[in-house]
């Protein structure tokens, strides 16, 4: 409409026109024909309200369509925005349904691994408290668990421990690396037993790990020394309630026909001493040499008397409690009693030269007598045999000495024997005080003699005390018998 109207208002505006509108709005006197004006007028004012309508209706159409068309985009976008929402709400969906299963999943995740803390934890805390010692190495022989036994027996913490090569951290390791190696390329279990010394006891298991990736062996070590020792307790035990029977029978079955050879014996030497019709010097000189052989049997027979006395006294102690005993009487008498029956080839226990230290005023001992007496004669005997062997074996002349030695030292009694005899090696001082039969009753020394093991059970199981050894081959040894003076 307005590119309509303003050409128009210019139309009528220019010279041209506005003169001719002039000249014909007035007569020919000069006069306004205000007819002529009305109809121009109402001519363009129809004219007008002419385009004017036009122009609406146009425009109405115009708007019409306008209208159509937006209500058409209108309802595209309503429709896209259902889709759209719908979409959305899809998403939403999804995505809430995507967040439950993501929660749930990382609860799942958290409760998983609150778990493995849980069992990782408990598992640490079974292999910590474990009473047995574990370690574990990995293929190259570097530790990966070492847990509370073995730090406390080892004197190494796991912190030093982890991440180190076995060896290198704890050299005084027992097992060898290439029994582990042995483990791990063989890929089976291998069992170990150990002794130390012969007080701690170890049994010992290597089993390899299963995982290919990351081979390693496991190392169990179980300290079976209280097992042992009760096992041995229990062996030493039945031996003396064995022995104790033992000597009450043949004390008792010796006894009897040996005081009745020792009474004949006395009888014959009391006919031969009334030999006074013997008148021929030959039959005198034989019946001399008669009543000297008579002597020495009557005087092994005396021995043999005396054995089965202490056999008695023996059995008769292992029911009877301590009693308060004066050690240097229970030395003197032990004394006579190896004097009378100990011996050997070359000379008797009288033969040796006896030295004695003993200190003034020793307090009394509560002990099993008689079998504190046994124990000195076993330290005798023992003491006897290397004697022998070093007098077999000497080719300069060799003075047997053997010293006897009492003091008191801290509550405690101390009886030292000691012999200049042929020494122990450090193997024998070892095994002396072990008992005469392996655990698998197999025997490990035919000669009962050269172990101490009863001995040292009655010092330590029956007296609770300590028994020792120090020794050298080419000086001789030293026994050392610890009691305690309180009961």
């Amino acid at each position: 409409m307005q590119k309509f109207l303003l050409p128009l208002v210019l139309l009528l505006m220019t010279p041209f026109v506005q003169a001719a509108i002039k000249f014909t709005i007035k007569d020919e006197q000069g006069n306004t024909n205000w007819q002529y004006v009305a109809n121009w007028s109402s001519g363009i004012l129809i004219i007008l309200l002419t385009i004017i309508a036009i122009w609406l209706f146009l425009t109405k159409r115009r708007e019409k369509k306008t209208n159509h068309e937006l209500n058409v985009i209108r309802k595209e976008l309503e429709q896209r925005v259902k889709d759209r929402t719908a979409t959305l709400d899809e998403s939403n969906r999804l995505l809430q349904e995507s967040n439950q299963l993501l929660a749930q999943e990382v609860e799942q995740h958290v409760n998983t691994t609150s778990r493995l803390r849980v069992s990782e934890s408990y598992i640490k805390d079974i292999l910590t408290s474990m009473p047995l010692m574990l370690i574990s190495l990995d293929k190259e022989g570097r530790v990966t668990q070492w847990n509370r036994r073995v730090a406390e027996a080892s004197g190494i913490s796991a912190d030093d421990a982890l991440g180190r090569n076995l060896w290198e951290v704890y050299p005084s390791a027992t097992i060898q690396p290439e029994t582990v190696q042995q483990a791990i390329r063989e890929n089976r279990t291998i069992h170990l037993k150990q002794s130390l010394r012969s007080v701690s006891h170890f049994d010992i298991t290597i089993y390899p790990l299963r995982d290919a990736d990351h081979p390693g062996v496991v190392i169990l070590v179980d300290d079976v020394s209280k097992q042992i020792t009760a096992e041995n307790m229990l062996i030493h035990n039945d031996k003396m309630s064995f022995m104790g029977e033992l000597a009450s029978t043949m004390a008792h079955d010796i006894n009897a026909p040996l005081q009745a050879i020792l009474l004949d014996l006395k009888s014959f030497q009391g006919i031969l001493s009334q030999h006074d019709f013997i008148k021929d010097e030959a039959d005198k000189e034989k019946v001399a040499k008669l009543e000297a052989l008579l002597a020495d049997m009557s005087e092994k027979g005396t021995q043999v008397s005396t054995i089965t006395n202490n056999l008695v006294a023996f059995a008769r102690s292992q029911h009877q409690g301590k009693q308060q005993a004066n050690v240097i009487d229970v030395m003197e008498s032990a004394v006579g009693v190896a004097n009378d029956v100990i011996s050997s080839d070359s000379f008797t226990f009288r033969d040796l030269k006896i030295e004695r230290d003993f200190e003034e005023s020793l307090p009394v001992l509560p002990c099993y007598i008689t079998e504190l007496q046994q124990v000195l004669l076993s330290l005798f005997r023992h003491a006897m045999r290397s004697i022998s062997a070093r007098a077999a074996q000497a080719s300069d002349p060799y003075e047997p000495k053997l010293k006897l030695m009492l003091s008191e030292c801290y509550d405690s009694l101390w009886i030292r024997v000691q012999h200049n005899g042929i020494g122990l090696t450090h193997e024998e001082q070892m095994h002396l005080f072990e008992p005469f039969f392996s655990q698998d009753g197999e025997s490990e020394d035919h000669d009962a003699g050269g172990r101490l093991s009863f001995s040292h059970y009655i010092i330590t199981e029956q007296h609770r005390g300590n028994m020792a050894v120090t020794s050298d081959v080419e000086i001789g040894s030293t026994f050392h018998i610890q009691l305690p003076l309180a009961d």
